[in-house]
């Protein structure tokens, strides 16, 4: 029994991270949160003591962070574009709305509908209104990287949690 509690049991919960990490690539999963359950669920079997709460602190930490950099790069990537503060909200609110009526994609696409057409409608020019819904692909882009890299974080600080405390 103690084989499959040191050993099968934290390889199913690292399988579910690589799940969650393939979540982060691919928006079919809220990956970090998958991640994150995976660390909690070790943590409330094996138990939290010493040096595992601080990393478990930490992992929560990183999933936060994580769950919001996406909506910063994308914004912060259609303004440096030129996008007006509503065409980012609208995108903001339309990758929300789609992220819930057609996932895995439908975020995106709303997404970038949304700031298409408040750009048009604000600068009748639909070359700037192009370069704006650019920028938010840009930033999304930018997202999916430290999204994973992030992920590989919180994977790797369980793993020293698992192996070596």
């Amino acid at each position: 029994m103690d084989v499959l509690r040191e050993v099968a049991f934290p390889l199913i919960l690292l399988a579910f991270m690589l799940v969650g990490l393939l979540g982060v690539i691919f928006p079919i999963l809220p990956g970090l949160v998958i991640i994150w359950a995976a660390a909690l669920v070790y943590g409330l079997v094996m138990g939290f003591q010493g040096a595992g709460i601080a990393l478990f602190a930490l992992i929560t930490l990183l999933m936060l962070v994580g769950s919001v950099v996406d909506n910063v790069l994308m914004g912060g990537s259609a303004r440096r574009s030129g996008a007006s503060w509503v065409a980012v909200g609208v995108a903001l609110l339309g990758a929300l709305v789609g992220s819930l009526l057609w996932p895995p994609l439908g975020g995106l696409l709303l997404a970038l509908v949304g700031i298409f057409v408040v750009e048009y409608l604000r600068l009748r020019d639909w070359h700037k209104a192009l370069d704006s819904t650019r920028g938010l692909a840009v930033g999304c882009g930018w997202a999916v990287v430290v999204r994973a890299l992030i992920a590989l974080l919180m994977i790797g600080l369980w793993l020293l949690w698992w192996l070596a405390l």
